[in-house]
């Protein structure tokens, strides 16, 4: 789908590839389906398998190399591309790639003068990343949110986070494919499915779901098609395809992170977060990403919790002397998860955790319809704002008019699912209406007072521990996801730090091990990953299987 020349789609090739993906899924059920992956099996070894230069490289090790003369940040722009030209286009491409930037070679190439001048701005310089394409980025790469409404979408300045890690010295080496409108547009939706981008998937095995919406930024460094990735997240959509791709990811606590610039669902959920291969590669991508924005007044909350970092805590013992609460309501994705829940438990003691167990959080589940009723009367607000502020160009100002374009090209946006959730959203009033402030008062009493920070505070805790979700499941166009169940909604609705990180495997799939604290613990969070990663080793590079087994 996406185009891997170095420049970006037009209109007419992104209409043309998304009819050409229309037709290609309408066929692809049955014995068309099963057809399909033993063809893909029949081709032999995955490219992705092959031995790669870069392959599993932490940003550390990535750096000491541009240190010492063995890359410069131009050839590590060269060997990624090269890898997703290789392993994410074609009919066993993961397809996490929605447009490479036509500018990262000589941007890398200006970062590797400054290191011959004797200047590194830190441990982000010369290393190239990739963010979700609902993040704006003021260059030729455009700004869509998966969606063929703004496919010429050109933002006048960049996202704030986006300033933020290229003044790092980061290299934006390409947008991510996402699932489209960050998966608010249906209840019936396909996580990864874009009508700009197509299907991303899952590199543990083709067939299945990379979960979303930031889908193409878990798979991305799961596949070492770059070196780390920018996601966001309103509920789920970071630690889900974290867990589910087999890395490490991290809502952080809202306020940490600016949201100016970037395509909204929910502003009292919304955050971009970073996701990587390892704890510390997400730490150091975080430090690149915070800071405070006149322009979102969240972020002030932020200013004297910046200062020391988010490496310094990162200590194999950091564990040591933890008081974690073992969430058992927060269980049961999954049997053979919750078999493996026990040695992780007993690894966690091993390394110096005190364990309450249970430690079930209250009030869960209580705040799924408010929640959603947030979700929507803050999509029509926020929404129309971010589209009133585009500059001016032949795209829709209002989520009145998207909902109208999306009527007009169904055929290529609504192929597999509707926006039923857009024409909810479309109907609520103002954020003035009592309905909306009774909603969101209960989101936060129930989430946090008498959710997280009830449990919290009973047993003395520093932190929750349970499964993050369960392992991927087989992406369904017709039916849509087939979600087991998560541990995503009370750090989302509460705006609280939640850390995913690879724990174990089930058939061969990846399953992530969910760290939850209260407001501002995101360092502390990441410490206790650091020491848990370091322990266990638990990551494993995907297979790219064309299916687990073809019964």
């Amino acid at each position: 789908m996406s185009e891997r020349n170095g420049r970006g789609l037009t209109r007419r090739e992104l209409v043309g590839g998304a009819a050409a993906l229309a037709g290609a899924g309408a066929v692809a059920g049955g014995e068309a389906a099963r057809a399909a992956v033993e063809a893909v099996a029949a081709e032999g070894p995955h490219p992705g398998t092959r031995v790669f230069e870069l392959g599993g490289l932490s940003l550390r090790e990535l750096q000491a190399g541009l240190g010492s003369g063995r890359w410069t940040s131009r050839r590590l722009v060269e060997l990624y591309l090269e890898r997703i030209e290789a392993v994410d286009r074609g009919p066993r491409g993961t397809n996490a790639i929605a447009e490479l930037n036509p500018e990262a070679l000589a941007i890398a190439e200006s970062l590797d003068a400054e290191r011959k001048r004797g200047r590194v701005r830190g441990p982000l310089h010369g290393i190239p990343i990739v963010v979700k394409d609902n993040i704006d980025t003021a260059d030729r790469m455009k700004t869509t949110a998966g969606s063929l409404a703004l496919a010429e979408s050109t933002p006048a300045r960049d996202a704030f986070v986006v300033q933020r890690l290229r003044a790092a010295g980061a290299v934006l080496l390409a947008k991510t494919n996402l699932s489209e409108w960050a998966n608010i547009r249906s209840t019936r939706s396909t996580s990864g499915w874009s009508a700009r981008g197509g299907q991303v998937r899952n590199p543990h095995a083709l067939d299945r779901n990379p979960c979303g919406s930031s889908s193409g930024s878990g798979v991305a460094p799961a596949a070492d098609l770059c070196a780390a990735a920018v996601g966001t997240e309103t509920d789920g959509s970071v630690t889900c395809p974290a867990s589910m791709n087999g890395i490490v990811g991290l809502k952080p606590t809202l306020g940490f992170v600016s949201r100016s610039g970037i395509i909204p669902i929910a502003h009292s959920q919304d955050t971009a977060g970073p996701m990587g291969r390892t704890v510390e590669d997400v730490a150091l991508l975080f430090g690149g990403m915070v800071g405070t924005d006149l322009a979102d007044p969240a972020t002030a909350e932020s200013a004297d919790r910046l200062g020391t970092g988010f490496v310094a805590g990162l200590k194999p013992d950091a564990l040591a002397g933890a008081r974690l609460g073992v969430a058992r309501n927060l269980f049961g994705w999954h049997p053979e998860i919750d078999r493996q829940m026990a040695e992780v438990l007993a690894t966690l003691k091993r390394l110096g955790a005190e364990l309450v167990d249970p430690a079930d959080v209250p009030r869960l589940g209580e705040y799924d319809a408010t929640e959603l009723e947030v979700l929507l009367y803050e999509l029509k607000h926020d929404l129309d704002a971010y589209l009133a502020n585009l500059p001016p160009g032949n795209h829709p100002k209002t989520l009145a008019e998207l909902i109208e374009f999306n009527r007009k090209h169904a055929e290529l946006e609504m192929p597999w699912f509707g926006q039923e959730l857009f024409e909810r959203a479309v109907a609520k009033g103002p954020l003035s209406e009592e309905s909306y402030r009774k909603a969101l008062e209960a989101n936060r009493r129930l989430s946090r007072a008498e959710g997280l920070d009830a449990v919290l505070a009973e047993h003395r805790l520093d932190a929750l521990v349970c499964p993050t979700m369960g392992p991927a499941y087989p992406t369904d166009w017709v039916l849509g996801d087939h979600y087991t169940g998560s541990a995503t909604s009370p750090s989302a609705v509460s705006g609280y730090p939640h850390l995913t990180l690879p724990a174990g495997f089930v058939h061969g799939l990846p399953w992530g091990l969910s760290l939850l604290g209260p407001a501002w613990s995101d360092a502390r969070l990441l410490g206790y990953g650091f020491a848990y990663e370091q322990a266990t080793k638990a990551r494993r590079a995907p297979r790219f299987l064309a299916t687990l087994a073809l019964g």
